[in-house]
Order: C-alpha cells, then sequence, then structure tokens
C-alpha cells in the first residue's frame, strides 16, 4: 500500500514556436534552390539552330556594313547607300519576343534638325528581341521611343523603330548585334556570314537586304 501523492512524469516537449521556424526555414531554403534552378539550367543548355536572320532594313534596299578599330568585336553599323538616314524604318531580322523596349545610357542631343548637337551615353533608343534558341538580336541608337512594347510578339520584317543617333552615335546609323547564349556572334543573314569578326581594323562591306515580305 502506497501513501501520498503519486508522482507525475514529466515528458520533454519541443515548443511548437521553433518547429515552424525550421519549417519555414526547410521551405524557404527549397524554394531558393528550385529559385536557382530555373535560372541556372536554362542558362547551361547549349543554344539552338541558328535563325535564318535578315538584314534590319527594307527589303532590296542596299546598305553599307561597317566597322572600325575600337567597336567592338562583332558589332555592326549600317549606313544605307543612297537616301537620307534620318528615320528609316527599322526592322525585326527574325520573328521573336521583344525583351527590352527603351533608352540605354543617356539620348544627347542629335536630332535631324541638329545633327552636330550634343552626343550621350550608351545606345540611345534600343530594342532587344529574344528569338527562341537563346539567340538575341540588339538595335541600338534609334530615332525616337520604339514602335513595340517589352512582351510584344514581332515578326520578321516588322518595324521596331527608326534609324537615329542617340546616345554615344556620331552620325545617324543603326548599330546592331546578334547575340547566342548571351555572346556576340558574327552576324549572319539570310544564312551567309557578314565577314565582320574583329574590330583591329575598319572594315566596309555592302550588302542587299533580303528581309522581305512572305509570300502568301
Amino acid at each position: 500500500m502506497t501513501t501520498g501523492r503519486p508522482t507525475r512524469v514529466r515528458t520533454h516537449r519541443r515548443p511548437r514556436r521553433r518547429t515552424l521556424v525550421v519549417l519555414l526555414a526547410l521551405v524557404a531554403a527549397a524554394a531558393a534552390v528550385v529559385g536557382v534552378a530555373v535560372v541556372v539550367v536554362p542558362m547551361l543548355r547549349p543554344a539552338g539552330p541558328r535563325p535564318i536572320f535578315q538584314m534590319p532594313v527594307a527589303c532590296g534596299e542596299a546598305w553599307q556594313l561597317s566597322t572600325y578599330p575600337g567597336h567592338d568585336d562583332y558589332d555592326v553599323d549600317f549606313f544605307p547607300i543612297e537616301g537620307d538616314s534620318w528615320g528609316r524604318p527599322v526592322l525585326a531580322s527574325y520573328a521573336g519576343t521583344v525583351t527590352v523596349a527603351g533608352i540605354n545610357g543617356s539620348l544627347g542631343g542629335r536630332t535631324p534638325d541638329n545633327p552636330e548637337g550634343p552626343r550621350g551615353r550608351g545606345g540611345g533608343y534600343w530594342v532587344k528581341i529574344d528569338h527562341g534558341g537563346r539567340w538575341e538580336t540588339q538595335y541600338l541608337h534609334m530615332l525616337e521611343p520604339p514602335l513595340v512594347k517589352v512582351g510584344q510578339r514581332v515578326v520578321q520584317g516588322e518595324q521596331i523603330g527608326r534609324l537615329g543617333s542617340t546616345g554615344n552615335s556620331g552620325a545617324p546609323h543603326l548599330h546592331y548585334e546578334q547575340r547566342r547564349s548571351r555572346d556576340k556572334v558574327e552576324t549572319h543573314f539570310d544564312g551567309t556570314p557578314s565577314g565582320i569578326t574583329t574590330d583591329e581594323r575598319e572594315q566596309i562591306l555592302r550588302r542587299v537586304s533580303n528581309n522581305c515580305p512572305a509570300v502568301s
């Protein structure tokens, strides 16, 4: 026979708050890993086949393609062979989605009415188009705000802006780039290399645009 109060057995329980904190930390870590994977994995994938890019100017027109020392490898400047440069249509080289449409650097003050105005910085009004397969094109120094918006789907030959001299530009022209996996590469037009690969010397070429409307 026992006497007195029964001895109460004490159990040790982990506080609920601490458990919740640990769970939240695990969820946050898992989300961070997934987020990194979403960004990094596509970057590690090889680029797809090169699209059949066309010159970013009107069908049948002859243009000068050029570069000069210090311009940077693979960069191409477009100048029309005939007619006024200001305001000429700038066309999408291939179908894709607009990822940038705005101002790169500062505009400066060079206009058709004041062609010797102060230079700006960078690319001025510009557009970047994602063509899929990790291919993209860039169009710089346009005259005025682009005619397209971010997220807009464009077709090959669609007008995206007008040629100008905004940003760090000495004369009205179009600075153009093709990129694969974010790296600049030699531009190809209608399946043919442009031949502009280095800025170690001045190069001036002449090409006729085949950026023509599709025949239905």
